[in-house]
């Protein structure tokens, strides 16, 4: 089982952010030139909670030439045609999850949300699909956000409206001590000030009244547990649901595409703001995952986006369920 001792390996400190540069081009694409998916959503059971994960989007773009900051273009090309994919174009998929339990409706990460849903049928899906598994977003009691990147937050809002107009949101304390400090702003690469912009813009006004902060090791709502996974962002987090003997491990961006970053878990994505941690973070996440044989929720695995991580070699493989 997670021991303290582990949990305490994970967090260690809240690692500055490092220089992170995102091409204004490669930004444009990967919001903008995608392939739709059909609508989806995965209902489970732990123990006694009821999950609904559900599919938010999947943007596929010309593979960029460094979305693997340490290999290069020929070798991550390589690994999508190992993977059964089309090595000249990359799928990324977006899938949050909510969950009952008891009288409390909890939403983890948000998608692109509502708004983008009407510019591109290939985002924002993630409210329908909830609906279609019966949660409406109305009652939803609270929303738990992992990380500050737009794919995670900006389904807060739904235009100049709140999604979930009667949650309460939460949110890990370092990454808003971050992410709301204007040295941070002031110090960060050009290419990171846009997501400073974002995360101004969605929590201004009306929701930001609406934010309680959490801290690592600690339950966030009953039967949901915050994890230290930082290094993709400075205060990234996971998560454990727990129910009886049953746990789901919510690995938010400990790896981005698992055909690229679970079986290369050396290789670093363009979006990791402290790639070292971040690599450091996903093997001892992915060893614990292997060692005790958790079931575990990507974010951008392929829908439905649950499986085990299993050793395989130099790293690891994901065990679709």
């Amino acid at each position: 089982m997670i021991e303290l001792s582990r949990r305490t390996v994970l967090a260690g400190s809240a690692a500055s952010a490092g220089a992170l540069s995102f091409a204004p081009s490669f930004i444009e694409a990967f919001f903008n030139s995608a392939m739709a998916q059909a609508a989806g959503f995965n209902k489970y059971k732990v123990g006694s909670i009821e999950v609904v994960a559900a599919a938010d989007g999947v943007n596929t773009f010309p593979l960029p030439d460094r979305f693997v900051v340490n290999a290069t273009k020929d070798e991550v090309s390589a690994a999508l045609k190992a993977a059964g994919q089309d090595g000249e174009k990359l799928s990324i998929p977006f899938n949050p999850l909510a969950f009952t339990n008891g009288n409390r409706v909890v939403v983890v990460d948000t998608g692109m949300g509502p708004a983008a849903n009407e510019k591109s049928p290939n985002v924002g899906n993630f409210v329908k699909n909830i609906a279609a598994g019966g949660i409406d977003a109305a009652k939803v009691t609270d929303v738990v956000i992992s990380h500050f990147h737009a794919d995670h937050i900006s389904g807060l809002l739904n235009g100049a409206n709140l999604t979930y107009p009667n949650a309460q949101v939460h949110v890990p304390a370092p990454e808003w001590k971050y992410w709301t400090d204007e040295g941070a702003l002031s110090r960060a690469p050009d290419g990171l000030k846009g997501a400073f912009a974002t995360v101004k813009r969605i929590f201004a006004d009306g929701l930001k009244n609406k934010v309680t902060q959490y801290e690592h090791g600690k339950e966030v709502v009953p039967g949901l547990t915050a994890m230290a996974t930082i290094g993709h962002t400075p205060g990234h987090t996971s998560f454990v649901l727990a129910s009886g003997n049953d746990r789901l491990f919510i690995q938010s961006d400990v790896t981005n595409v698992p055909a690229l970053f679970v079986t290369n878990p050396g290789w670093h994505v363009m979006f990791d703001q402290d790639a070292k941690m971040a690599e450091e973070t996903r093997r001892k996440t992915f060893d614990m995952l292997a060692s005790e044989k958790m079931r575990v929720q990507g974010f951008h695995y392929p829908f439905p986006a649950l499986g085990r991580i299993e050793k395989a070699g130099n790293g690891y493989k994901l065990v679709a369920a």
